[in-house]
């Protein structure tokens, strides 16, 4: 595809999308494999830091809330893997408190469920 996002070495655009609610990692999987991206899914912050050292992901798609930790642990987890890591967090918890406590921590974006996959 003319224009499609790529890694600066040509390999697709390599994400990680951590959620427990299997609907929306199906969905944002078969979207992002639809742009032409490399995804994985994990459902708890343990299987999301095992996937992301194999992995090596671009970008990781965080819900805040996991069976095991919570997405703003589990951001500081990943960045000491990569510290260029891009993160997004895509979560119900839609306060003011959480969406600054996301970006202060680190997130580079903070989106509330429900979402438009447009958005994402």
């Amino acid at each position: 595809m003319a224009g499609e996002l790529r890694r600066t070495d040509g390999s697709p655009v390599r994400v990680l999308v951590v959620d427990d609610e299997e609907g929306i990692t199906s969905l944002l999987s078969a979207v992002m494999s639809y742009e032409g991206w490399t995804c994985a899914t994990a459902a708890t912050a343990c299987a999301a830091v095992d996937i992301a050292r194999t992995l090596r992901p671009d970008v990781a798609v965080l819900d805040v809330m996991l069976p095991d930790a919570d997405g703003f642990a589990l951001l500081h987890r990943l960045r000491a893997i990569d510290p260029q890591l891009c993160v997004l967090f895509l979560t119900a918890r839609d306060r003011v408190e959480d969406r600054i406590a996301g970006i202060s921590i680190g997130g580079d974006d903070y989106i509330t469920k429900p979402f438009s996959i447009q958005e994402v």
